[in-house]
């Protein structure tokens, strides 16, 4: 595994906060010997990681009482900012895929990317609402622009790596591009717009991908797993990867279809034939 090199971690007081929880977790999970200084609050924190007295600090960005915690989201970043670094986890995310032909623990960068392209994706719309400054049409044309550069470093990536087939993953990158046009379609008709299916949007997605592969490199006979399906009277070999990929396929496409029929008939009943005069 890649050598993340760092020495003192910030940390929030009191001791026991959710804090220091996390960042005792991660250094022992990761084997490293950081020192925690305890910081008096999140400015002091960030500031102490701005002028390098710490190699990081451990901040939260949201809780359970106040929601978004604007200090840390002023602090870190303007909105276009943030839109730049889900760019930048989306590209780690495909990074991490196609370097783990060399080594399967690449796909720690994959990871970390997934976390980095939430944070990116998921708060620039939260920090134009804290501070005032939304831009609808500007947004919505970016973020949606934004969205397919990302999820083609994805899907490329994963369709490059040694557990998922290229053409499955492009498949899917379709299936997910007429999903996006369906929601974009909604938007403009009826001001709708829906971006969870089954109770599960983009973070929960992100959540089930980033366990997925930390199955792939802790599980070996997983990650060694390698079959043949018969398709069509040809033999198409298959990894770990393309069994959850199929299924994800097939669950997708039963969505899409099911969605399509609703939204018909939706709008079946607002936009109805007109009636002939007797």
């Amino acid at each position: 595994m890649p050598k993340i090199i760092m020495n003192t971690i910030g940390i929030l007081r009191p001791k026991g906060t959710h804090s220091e929880e996390a960042a005792l977790w991660l250094k022992n999970f990761l084997r490293e010997d950081w020192r925690l200084q305890i910081c008096t609050d999140i400015f002091d924190a960030l500031n102490a990681v701005k002028e390098r007295r710490l190699d990081a600090a451990l901040v939260p960005v949201e809780n359970s009482l106040e929601g978004s915690i604007n200090i840390t989201l002023d602090t870190l970043a303007r909105s276009d900012t943030l839109t730049v670094v889900g760019i930048i986890g989306a590209v780690m995310i495909g990074a991490g895929f196609v370097l783990s032909n060399i080594c399967v623990y690449w796909l720690w960068l994959s990871v970390a990317g997934f976390l980095v392209n939430w944070y990116g994706d998921s708060l620039h719309g939260t920090l134009a609402r804290v501070r005032g400054t939304q831009r609808p049409i500007y947004g919505y044309y970016l973020d949606h622009t934004v969205d397919i550069i990302n999820e083609a470093f994805m899907f490329i990536g994963v369709g490059l790596s040694p557990f998922m087939r290229l053409d499955l993953a492009l498949m899917l990158f379709i299936l997910y591009l007429s999903l996006t046009v369906n929601v974009s379609i909604n938007a403009h008709l009826k001001s709708e717009f829906k971006l969870t299916y089954g109770k599960l949007g983009p973070t929960e997605f992100r959540v089930i991908a980033s366990v997925l592969l930390l199955v792939l490199m802790y599980v070996r006979p997983v990650r060694d797993f390698r079959a043949e399906l018969t398709l069509f009277g040809n033999k198409v070999p298959i990894a770990s990867l393309d069994v959850a990929g199929l299924a994800i396929l097939i669950v997708l496409i039963i969505i899409y279809i099911g969605t399509v029929i609703t939204d018909t008939k939706g709008y079946a009943k607002i936009d109805p034939l007109p009636k002939k005069d007797d």
